[in-house]
């Protein structure tokens, strides 16, 4: 490498330097957040929704509620035109019956005037006779012979004689009577001569009754006015009786009943028009779409107050909560790294159940980890045993392979087939452990080598058996002397040579039967060799076992009884303590 380019490389230039990480995965390695940061955000999420739910629900009761209210602000505006419309149709009737009268044309109109008194007496109305010059006649206002000029309201006596029916005037201010009032005009034609015009007059104050203020909700006002925009009569004192209605009702053109919505002075008002197709009048329900909203925003600022309320508690528990959370889950945290210096951990009951059962899940564990440490001591000691054990049984087995060796390639093929053996069942002691080795699994072993592949030319059976792991290092070279002389002479050097290894348990005694079946069998001839060694000699020392070798004519049998408390493991498997 050029040194030059060693040297102006800079410390933060290697791959592993944090100045490579790129912006990306600097992002992805987000700090962690605090447990209060998730509670509040829970608290926000479970409150939130709820607020704008009722917010929602809120607004959809008002709607609701201001569909029923129009409804009923229609039917209480119906209900008044209608008073209204029967004050005007009792006038009509009246003037209906008083056109009758015969006195009516004559030069002396004491007696109709008479009659009208009698007629009207206690009714508020008082009735005026025009003739064809729109001059009165008589007023019962005032005493017959009083002298009058020309009504006050020629128009709509002249508009009663076009049309020849009845007409509602609107409101006017009355000469005689020196108030607001309106008039509904009769024409009468007689049979021959001019005609004459009955008008029945009425203060307008005298129509304020039809106008029922308790039929209305809280906010709403009701007003009769004209076909000019002008006030009969009203239930606020506000609109006064001769002046302009404050809502525009007439520059659009009559207005139709229903409802709508106006403006005046900033202020918008929502108004239900209820028209008089007999006087041509409107009844006009009214009110400040703010007083039809305050309720709802009475609502909503109660709502509101409550959210935050709510919200308010929400994160007091919370930061509450947290401090419960944060101090348990440190104190684990000094636990959990205690635990990982191998040092004790004791379980504290915490409020919180899911804190103590980790608490007592690290002290459980601290535990175990102690019986490992104690277990991984003894296992070392039990390697450097068996090391030890294992030096000591290959010293032999190179001793014996060399005594019966005929040669050094002889010598290296059996001393090295004896260590594979012992390999198997090392393997087999190691990943038993304390709890021993299982005696098919060891036979299986030490047989599969030397079969032809062939499973069913051997046959095992018998019931579980775990041995010691000492027991086990014996009957695994036992086994493999026996494999290996199977493969030789016995089962396994002909094609068609079997094996029967059975094993049973009678008390306190283990008896395994190595069974050869071989045709055309030739017995050897006697001589000791190891494998002779081992199998009567260690396993007669080292297990107190009984062994009995027949030569049938078929094969070899081999007979071994060895006392059970000589074979099973110092350990059971359930009382391991390994974790």
């Amino acid at each position: 490498m050029d040194l030059n380019a060693k040297a102006s490389a800079k410390p933060g230039d290697g791959p592993g330097s944090d100045d490579s990480v790129r912006p990306a995965d600097r992002r992805k390695r987000a700090r962690p957040k605090p447990i209060a940061a998730y509670l509040l955000l829970m608290v926000a999420v479970l409150i939130i929704p709820m607020v704008a739910f009722s917010v929602l629900l809120l607004q959809r009761n008002n709607d609701a509620q201001q569909k029923v209210l129009s409804t009923l602000t229609a039917a209480a505006a119906a209900s008044m035109s209608e008073a209204v419309d029967r004050e005007i149709t009792g006038m009509m009737t009246t003037l209906r019956v008083l056109s009758k009268t015969q006195s009516l044309f004559s030069d002396d109109l004491a007696p109709f005037y008479d009659r009208a008194n009698r007629a009207l007496a206690g009714t508020g109305a008082y009735l005026i006779l025009l003739d064809q010059n729109y001059n009165q006649l008589m007023n019962t206002r005032v005493p017959l012979g009083t002298p009058l000029g020309k009504t006050s309201d020629p128009d709509t006596a002249a508009v009663a004689i076009e049309k020849r029916t009845p007409v509602v005037s609107d409101l006017f201010y009355g000469k005689v009577a020196k108030a607001w009032v309106f008039i509904v005009a009769m024409p009468v034609f007689p049979e021959s001569g001019p005609p004459r015009i009955l008008l029945m007059t009425r203060d307008a104050s005298s129509l304020n009754p039809a106008l029922v203020r308790r039929k209305l909700a809280d906010g709403w006002d009701a007003a009769l006015v004209d076909g000019k925009n002008m006030v009969i009569a009203s239930t606020s004192p506000t609109n006064q009786t001769g002046q302009q209605f404050f809502l525009d009702m007439i520059s659009k053109g009559p207005a139709a009943s229903g409802e709508m919505t106006a403006a005046y002075n900033g202020t918008v008002y929502r108004a239900v028009v209820q028209g008089s197709d007999l006087s041509g009048w409107n009844i006009v329900v009214s009110a400040p779409m703010a007083a039809l909203n305050r309720p709802l925003h009475r609502a909503l600022r109660s709502l509101t107050l409550g959210g935050i309320i709510m919200l308010g508690l929400g994160i007091a528990a919370a930061l509450l909560l947290t401090r419960q959370i944060s101090g348990p889950v440190r104190r684990l945290a000094r636990d959990a790294r205690r635990l990982g210096a191998g040092e004790m951990v004791k379980a504290v009951d915490y409020p919180i159940a899911e804190f103590a059962t980790v608490s007592h899940a690290l002290a459980k564990a601290a535990e175990r980890r102690q019986a490992s440490d104690n277990e991984v001591r003894f296992l070392m000691r039990e390697v450097a045993h068996r090391a030890k054990n294992q030096l000591t049984v290959v010293a032999s087995i190179a001793k014996q392979s060399a005594r019966s060796a005929r040669g050094v390639e002889a010598f290296q093929d059996s001393f090295q087939k004896r260590l594979h053996g012992l390999a198997r069942s090392t393997d087999l002691l190691i990943a038993g452990g304390v709890a021993g080795v299982e005696f098919r699994e060891l036979l299986v072993a030490q047989i599969e080598p030397f079969q032809a592949g062939d499973p069913s030319r051997v046959e095992i059976g018998g019931p579980q058996f775990r041995l010691d792991n000492q027991a086990a290092q014996m009957l695994g070279m036992a086994l493999h002397e026996l494999a290996t002389n199977a493969s030789k002479y016995g089962a396994f050097s002909l094609a068609e040579g079997r094996l029967s290894a059975n094993w049973r348990l009678d008390g306190t005694e283990f008896d395994f039967v190595w069974r050869e079946h071989v045709p055309r069998f030739r017995r050897r001839p006697e001589r000791r060799g190891f494998g002779t060694e081992i199998i009567e000699r260690m396993l007669k020392g080292a297990l107190s076992a009984v062994v009995e070798r027949t030569w049938h004519r078929n094969g070899l049998e081999w007979h071994f009884v060895i006392p059970v408390d000589r074979l099973r493991p110092r350990v059971a498997p359930e009382e391991d303590g390994g974790v």
